[in-house]
Order: C-alpha cells, then structure tokens, then sequence
C-alpha cells in the first residue's frame, strides 16, 4: 500500500497536471453552445436582432449561438432565468429596455434585480417610437396635438397595448412634460390598438417604428413625430417630440447581459466578441434596414461602463414616469 508520503506526492503531481487544462479550458471559451435567452416571443423585433446578431457572434467567436424564447410577464420569465444561469459565459440574455429598466417599477415583485444580477456586454441599439394619429385628426404637430390636449383636459384618448407598457408611459411622459392630462385607452396588446386607431375609434398611439412603417406610408397613419433624441434615419424630415419638448426621450433600446458572476475573462471575450460582430457592414445594414438605429460608430462601440450608466439612467427616468402613472401590473 503506498505511504501518506506516497499520496501527497501524487495528489500535489495530479494538481501540477491539472493546471494547464484548466488555463487551456478557460481559454477555449466558448467550449458549447452559447445561448441566448430572449425574454419575449419569437417574431418580435428583441428576437429578430437576437438572431442575425447571435449568428455574427457566433462565427467571430468561432461557436455556435441559439435563441431561447421565454416569454412571459413582460419579460420577467426570462430574465429571471437568465439571472439564475450558470455563470460561465454560455447563458446570456439579449433584453430590451422595457423589461430591463422599466419592469422593476412596474412589478412589485420582478424576481430579478437589473443592476446586481446582470453585467452589461453590448448595447446595440434602439428602437424609437413614434406618436401616430388618425388622417382624420386635426392636429398635424405635436404643438398642435397639446393644444388640442389642453383645451380638453383627460378627453383626447389614446391607445396602448396594455397597463405598463412603453407606448402607455410614453403617453404618460408625454402628459407630464407638456402639462396636459390625456385619457388612457388600454388594450391587450399592440394589434388591437393600432387596428383601433387605423380603424378611427381612437385617435392616437405610440407605436414601433418597424411596426408602424408601412401605415405611414401608405397614409393610413399620419406620424407627427418620434419618441427618440434624435431624428431617424428612416423618416429624416419627422421631427422629434423632443424638439417641441425639450427633455422628452423615449426609445427601446436591445442589449446583450451575462449573468453576474461570469468570470471576468470570459466577459472580455464576450465584450470584444461584440464589438467585432457590431462593426460588420453587412449585420448593420441588415439592422438599419428593420428601422434599428445602431447605438454607436462601427470603430467606436458603446463601452459596458457606458451601457450600465444608460441602464441606470433608464431605471431612475422609468421609476419616476411609472410612480407619476399609478401604473401597476402587481
């Protein structure tokens, strides 16, 4: 039988060998399929980008990626999932800023913390809204829409796909800045909404610009302007809300997190997997051409710190608008 001595010398050579395989299988990152969970349904404009973005990644990293739809709760199924996944870089959460920044004030309980429980990767861009009226309404500005607003306190109505969602706080942002109270017209979802307002029932709503495109131009919509900071590309000559509203800023901003605790070299692979796959021609001509507005040069990417100081600017601006609101889903 060996000795004690005997033993330790083997355990303390076993180590020693062990060394380099564990520094290689760190190195080797990713060693499987990378997935990434998407809080909301398949067909969506999160799950669209999580797709052509997660197949660049994947040859830049030299892997595989797949998308894991779970939606539910306005997202909060799958966050938290996210959240709870193991911490070694192969379960990340591509998210968008509903879910991410405004969902912690909307819920009591969201099950997930968006600051402690997530490490930014990559912010990659926005989706701006924009304020959609009826050809038959009279107000051909956002000037002249409040004006409107303010000659009948709580009667100009406008539709939203449900309590919390970013097109009803959007309209309550709208309300706030302005000054002006405007009644709240909830539905169960986006498609009846904008089927109300096409329809003439109602007179006005925020809607997607991707999802609302085509009604503009076909002049079944009138767009009076968009919910961004700035113009976008896709209709240059339609002003801002902000440009009448100094301060107004509404967009849904998509960006891929890791859980915390992913080690850190791990999340430098990833952050610099990102940055390559954000700086390909080809994928931000795909997503300029679904009406995505690219969050930042191709030779100068959003950094992590950047994108957590967005996030929890986000979180503080949402908080304020929902508590103003009396929003809640709880």
């Amino acid at each position: 039988m060996p000795t004690c001595l005997a033993i330790r010398l083997l355990l303390a050579a076993t180590i020693c060998g062990l060394g380099p395989t564990l520094s290689q299988a760190q190195s080797a990152y990713p060693s499987r399929t990378i997935v990434m969970l998407v809080p909301q349904a398949a067909g969506g404009t999160n799950d669209i980008v999580g797709r052509i973005v997660g197949q660049r990644l994947a040859e830049v990293l030299g892997g595989s990626v797949v998308i894991d739809n779970r939606p539910g709760a306005g997202g909060n199924i799958g966050t938290q999932l996210a959240a709870q996944a193991p911490k070694d870089g192969h379960s990340l959460l591509m998210t968008i800023s509903s879910s991410q920044a405004i969902n912690p004030a909307l819920y009591k309980h969201p099950g997930f913390d968006p600051v402690k429980d997530f490490k930014p990767i990559s912010l990659i861009g926005a989706v701006p809204n924009v304020l959609l009226v009826h050809p038959s309404f009279a107000a051909k500005s956002v000037a002249e829409l409040l004006a409107i607003a303010k000659g009948k306190p709580n009667e100009l109505q406008y539709a939203s796909a449900g309590n919390g969602t970013l097109n009803h706080l959007l309209g309550e942002m709208l309300g706030s800045i302005a000054g002006v109270k405007l009644q709240h017209v909830p539905y169960k979802g986006v498609a009846p909404a904008l089927n109300d307002v096409l329809g003439g029932q109602l007179p006005m709503l925020f809607a997607s610009l991707p999802s609302a495109l085509a009604h503009i131009k076909s002049g079944k919509l009138r767009a009076l302007a968009v919910s961004a900071a700035t113009r976008s590309p896709v209709l240059p000559d339609l002003p801002t809300i902000a440009e009448t509203l100094p301060g107004y800023n509404g967009t849904l901003w998509i960006g891929l997190f890791a859980p915390t605790g992913v080690p850190q070299e791990v999340l430098a692979k990833l952050q610099d997997g990102m940055a390559k796959t954000l700086a390909g021609k080809e994928l931000r001509d795909k997503l300029e051409q679904l009406g995505v507005e690219l969050a930042a040069p191709a030779d100068k990417p959003v950094t992590p710190e950047q994108f957590a100081a967005i996030l929890n600017e986000d979180i503080a601006k949402w908080a304020r608008i929902v508590k103003s609101s009396g929003a809640s889903v709880d």
